[in-house]
């Protein structure tokens, strides 16, 4: 695979290219940018140009057929350690980081990181899930982050620096992913085998994210999108009727749980989606370009209590919502308490005062 392959991100090539020619590369990055872009997929690239063994690593142009290119392809290159927060679990566990109790700093990423390489002139180290780090597990990071091993790069793969322990920040060198573009996203739908017009409909809604436009290849989903907007959009919302659309949308997405989180995912990725335009339209004037989006923001706008600081409450309440998501929360009650938060939040016309 050649860096061609990987739409989008020339920018951030040549930004490693140029640090390695100068002998300027850093011990700790941290890569923010939407889900769905390729930031993990690039992290994954970049170790295969350190890591090549037929080309220069400040090429920065792995061959793609050496064997240590194909090890870190299959993810077993004893020099290339990759970390991720499992299906199961709510946080990175600790011990994949630093060992488990019996055997602390003996395993786990911060141990094998500081081994000398053992077939290469490199060790990498690769966190996906970065924003899933919590306290301890980002505190256990913070010496390697700080003093990273001779020859060694880790790699923090998360989507915004805001999600990440000042702590965390000031140790890496963040680099910052764009969303891909709509004809980047066009061409890589199309060789997916959708049809342009297809293709091209997907990418207008997708935000950037190839990820997004492969889940709305679905078409209940995009059928629960238009309804979601036309509930929305009304000055009085009906929390019971939203709640009851949002549980029928995740059981049909099966009885494994993985699954079902991930379309409550998206149900509320795409209530944020209809709230930020709201607040862009009664604060600036600007209208999306969807044309059926627009119609209802419009209708949301005239009509919804509160206009700009009600839109950014019912931002917030969505993402703390969509946070607890990934904190295991029982699912009924977390659709009941989301919907219930948005329509207070219509009643009063802002985000409601909490008790202390």
């Amino acid at each position: 695979m050649s860096w061609s392959e990987i739409e989008g991100h020339d920018r951030v090539v040549e930004q490693f290219r140029s640090a390695l020619r100068r002998g300027r590369l850093f011990g700790s990055y941290l890569f923010v940018g939407p889900a769905g872009i390729g930031k993990h997929t690039f992290a994954v690239k970049l170790a295969q140009a350190l890591l090549c063994q037929t080309h220069a690593e400040e090429d920065l142009d792995p061959c793609g057929r050496c064997p240590a290119c194909a090890q870190v392809a299959a993810r077993t290159h004893p020099d290339l350690v990759t970390v991720a927060r499992p299906a199961d679990k709510a946080m990175i566990p600790l011990e994949l980081l630093i060992g488990d109790k019996e055997h602390r700093m003996r395993e786990g990423l911060c141990h094998d990181i500081a081994l000398t390489p053992f077939m290469g002139k490199r060790k990498v180290a690769i966190i996906d899930d970065a924003d899933y780090l919590n306290v301890e597990g980002a505190n256990s990071l913070l010496k390697t982050l700080e003093e990273p091993p001779p020859r060694s790069v880790l790699i923090l793969v998360g989507t915004t620096p805001a999600k990440q322990l000042p702590t965390i920040r000031s140790r890496c060198r963040i680099i910052r992913f764009d969303p891909l573009a709509e004809e980047t996203l066009v061409r890589l739908l199309v060789r997916t085998g959708l049809a342009d017009a297809e293709a091209s409909r997907l990418a207008r809604h997708a935000g950037g994210s190839l990820q997004r436009a492969m889940q709305m290849t679905d078409a209940s989903l995009w059928q629960f999108r238009t309804r979601l907007f036309a509930s929305l959009c009304r000055p009085v919302l009906e929390s019971v009727r939203l709640s009851a659309a949002v549980q029928s949308l995740v059981e049909a997405a099966g009885r494994e749980a993985p699954p079902r989180r991930a379309r409550l995912h998206q149900a509320i990725d795409l209530a944020v989606e209809f709230y930020r335009h709201l607040l862009r339209a009664v604060s600036a004037g600007q209208a999306p370009a969807d044309a059926e989006l627009a119609r209802y923001v419009a209708e949301a706008a005239g009509v919804v209590p509160g206009g700009a600081e009600a839109a950014a409450a019912c931002i917030d309440h969505c993402l703390e919502s969509a946070e607890a998501i990934d904190r295991f929360a029982h699912q009924v009650n977390l659709i009941e308490y989301w919907a219930d938060g948005l329509a207070e939040i219509y009643r009063l016309g802002r985000a409601p005062v909490r008790a202390p």
